[in-house]
């Protein structure tokens, strides 16, 4: 999500705009087919011998059955499908659509996949959006074909489209092309929202209606809470605050890096109604700051962002990321020869320079180095993770 948000976001910076598509597939864990899983397993990944072996037993001869009401129905032997709620099932889809990347790849089309969840995405300038929209039907339709010769059903109804840009380029291209897809009988047209793993993104990148769905959610469990607060003690009123509100908070929050004020006031006004509850204050007693600071030690939300955006680039320096974050967070020592000795010891990163703040401040490969930079030198070269996390909250504290 953060690197497909950080495409989306360089693509704008440089006058671009993006369309963006999520696939939908109809119960897609559940057709998967063994043995064709198995060959590319071998085939593609070279997992043999005893190896392949354990898949098999893992896969097959499973059954299942219904119990209710005391009777129970007959065993029904299982012959497709990897176990849902598993470790192995996301991992093992995944390497059976892996030859989905490649197959965009040859439409100029980039592919990013969780587990089920497939995002196309095309940046183009306006005057060739007609060609790129053409492009995108053209490798739905083919990942289609690819999805029924193995088994699995792409759902087109469901399928949804973004494009999304600038303010201006968007509103041009509203204007003046046809948005839309055409896929075999189905039509899909542009959204004003699309959910992307539980993020709401708009055309204009910004995160308002997501900061704004996320308060909106989020008060409605507060106000669940502050009916029973008095029959919680304020360990398990905390609990249940992280439970349903903080950790609503803090998922994605990499996402608002940079984010205009209005946004993250949204989601500091909760966290102040999330610790009013815990503390029992009221909403004009003074204090505030002090308990969420000093009695919860909480982060507020501007440094909760940055807490997140800089731990993940520890990650990304340390081999524990993803390499297509990884390579966003390039050290200074590996850009330029003259600037290797001088920069080599400190840990630094090149920070890219982009044409449009608004926009390419907030991307990944533009927030992450700069708040990387801005941490002292012995927070830089902290020798673990945990070491580095619990120093970096202490510093933002400070």
């Amino acid at each position: 999500m953060l690197r497909l948000y950080n495409d989306l976001l360089v693509a704008t910076d440089g006058g671009q705009v993006s369309g963006l598509c999520l696939l939908d597939l109809t119960a897609a864990f559940d057709t998967v087919d063994h043995e064709l899983l198995l060959q590319r397993l071998e085939r593609t990944f070279g997992v043999r011998g005893q190896a392949i072996e354990w898949f098999k037993s893992y896969l097959k001869d499973r059954s299942y059955c219904v119990i209710y009401g005391g009777h129970t129905s007959s065993a029904i032997l299982v012959s497709c499908s990897v176990p849902q709620g598993s470790v192995l099932g996301p991992l093992l889809f995944v390497l059976y659509t892996t030859d989905l990347a490649d197959l965009a790849s040859t439409f100029g089309i980039t592919l990013h996949a969780f587990a089920d969840d497939n995002q196309l995405h095309v940046h183009c300038d306006i005057s060739n959006v007609s060609s790129s929209v053409k492009a995108l039907e053209q490798c739905v339709t083919a990942i289609g074909h690819w999805m029924s010769a193995n088994r699995l059903k792409l759902n087109a109804e469901k399928t949804e489209l973004l494009w999304a840009g600038s303010r201006f380029n968007v509103a041009c291209l509203l204007r003046d092309h046809d948005r839309t897809l055409t896929l075999g009988v189905s039509t899909v047209k542009a959204a004003d929202a699309v959910r992307v793993l539980g993020v709401l993104f708009t055309p204009d990148l910004a995160l308002d209606k997501h900061a704004a769905t996320v308060s909106a959610k989020c008060f409605f469990q507060l106000r669940q809470l502050r009916r029973v607060r008095r029959s919680l003690d304020s360990e398990s009123a905390a609990t249940l605050v992280h439970a349903f509100v903080t950790s609503r908070i803090d998922y994605g929050n990499a996402l608002l890096a940079n984010a205009t004020k209005s946004t993250i006031d949204k989601l500091q006004r909760v966290l102040n109604a999330a610790a009013r509850i815990i503390s029992g204050t009221r909403k004009f007693d003074r204090g505030l700051s002090r308990i969420i600071r000093d009695d919860l030690h909480w982060l507020n939300v501007p440094q909760r962002v940055t807490f997140k955006v800089c731990t993940i680039v520890y990650k990304c320096l340390h081999g524990l990321a993803p390499p297509y974050l990884a390579e966003l967070c390039v050290p200074v020592a590996d850009v330029g020869a003259r600037r290797r000795l001088r920069s080599a010891s400190r840990v630094l990163l090149d920070s890219p320079r982009f044409n449009m703040s608004s926009f390419g401040r907030r991307a990944f490969s533009s927030a992450g180095p700069r708040a990387w930079n801005s941490l002292p030198e012995y927070l830089r070269q902290a020798s673990s993770l945990s070491v580095f996390k619990r120093s970096l909250k202490t510093y933002l504290f400070e």
